[in-house]
């Protein structure tokens, strides 16, 4: 449901704003950021949390290598994509008949 102009300001709402219908709309959402503030803190969470049980041990002996820091890093992409996913998801519009 689309929310109408606000007479005060002549701008559409910023919900309308953050909705979308097709798959580039929707990519385009998540390349302009809206999905930043949600989903970092998801991943920073999470992704800490997947990082101390998979990686933990090996980081603490001094035994990190550049493949435990990329799986460091996909521990935090994954759910920073999952967020961004869910929130887009959340704000999709049917597409009119």
């Amino acid at each position: 449901m689309a929310i109408p102009e606000t007479a005060a300001t002549g701008r559409t709402a910023t919900r309308e704003l953050l909705t979308w219908v097709t798959l580039r709309e929707g990519l385009a959402l998540f390349a302009r950021g809206v999905t930043v503030r949600t989903a970092a803190k998801v991943a920073l969470l999470v992704g800490t949390i997947l990082s101390l049980v998979n990686q933990g041990s090996t980081i603490a002996a001094g035994n990190a290598t550049a493949a435990t820091w990329v799986r460091v890093g996909v521990n935090y992409l994954v759910p920073f994509l999952v967020s961004s996913y869910g929130f887009l998801a959340a704000r999709r519009r049917p597409a009119a008949p």
